[in-house]
């Protein structure tokens, strides 16, 4: 499909992608009632889903997965959720494993790649709550779960129609070598001092699995998933991980509609995380390339952004 042009254009004391990112990501608030619901999975583990819902009963739903060590109440989780309820569409936000204030049951937690939870989701959705008409929407890690689900399977579910991805950092080899760059530094720290500090908790009942000098050798993300990630999820080691996990190679396969929103000066993205020419060969893919936004800082007018707007655009022209 033809690349988007996008008509993105944010106030000018935004136009930095740094400071788009933080304010988005720090300062920007959202109000949403939403009930909790636990979903016991096949394994034994659970995912806790976080729901809100329109005025109007109907039997459409928006699946939102959020980012690395994020949760459902995330901001750029919630503002997506309150836009599509005020528009007669349901809302459920996945916290991944380990994600919802609780520890999960496992060694294993989730990953960029771990696309067999959001299919738990969507089939619950389906034969349990009845909907009919199912949206996908990632922010990040969850985006390009949500793009290797689409174009790893044989057949999707015909309940869905859509499936959107903003910021995906489609190669991952390549977003986890910009995330170590020193541009990068002060995000590079915070996910991981995040990530280690729940390892932490978790090896306190998994001793078995992994000790504490193991988790003190983590210096750098990459450590980490070297040490954890890619042990805890049957790989060989972190690069294994990252070309495995990668919906990069899945894209030429998706025959759902479906809508990346990656800005330029996205410091999170390496440039073989902008599809253009997978995009132009699959017409169910759609690239817009923003010249601004950051990584998930598409700021915008009455605290809705550009890119929930977008979504919601989208949605209504394919479905």
């Amino acid at each position: 499909m033809p690349i988007i042009e996008s008509t993105y254009k944010p106030p000018f004391f935004l136009k930095k992608g740094f400071v788009s990112t933080v304010y988005s990501g720090l300062v920007r608030r959202v109000s949403l009632k939403q009930e909790r619901e636990r979903l016991t999975l096949n394994d034994g583990d659970f995912l806790d889903l976080d729901w809100s819902f329109s005025k109007e009963k109907g039997s459409k739903l928006i699946i939102l997965l959020h980012g690395l060590e994020g949760h459902a109440q995330r901001p750029y989780v919630t503002g997506t959720a309150k836009l599509f309820n005020e528009n007669a569409i349901d809302a459920v936000c996945v916290n991944f494993r380990g994600c919802s204030g609780e520890d999960n049951l496992l060694f294993r937690s989730y990953h960029s790649g771990a696309t067999e939870d959001l299919e738990a989701v969507i089939n619950h959705a389906i034969t349990q709550k009845g909907y009919s008409e199912i949206y996908l929407k990632g922010i990040s890690l969850g985006a390009n779960i949500i793009l290797k689900y689409l174009g790893e399977r044989d057949a999707v579910p015909t309940q869905v129609k859509v499936g959107i991805a903003i910021s995906v950092p489609c190669y991952l080899s390549g977003s986890a070598k910009e995330l170590h760059t020193f541009k990068n530094i002060l995000f590079h720290d915070r996910f991981k001092k995040h990530l280690v500090s729940r390892l932490k908790i978790k090896q306190k009942n998994f001793s078995n699995d992994i000790n504490r000098e193991a988790i003190e050798s983590i210096k750098t993300l990459y450590d980490f998933d070297t040490v954890y990630t890619s042990k805890a999820h049957g790989f060989k080691n972190a690069e294994d991980y990252y070309e495995k996990s990668s919906c990069l190679q899945f894209l030429p396969q998706i025959k759902t509609p479906s809508l990346i929103i990656n800005a330029l000066n996205d410091s999170f993205l390496s440039p073989e995380c902008y599809p253009v020419k997978e995009a132009k060969h699959n017409p169910y893919l759609y690239l817009e390339m923003p010249k601004f936004g950051g990584h998930v800082g598409f700021i915008d007018k009455k605290n809705v952004y550009y890119n929930e707007k977008r979504a919601l655009e989208f949605i209504q022209l394919h479905s």
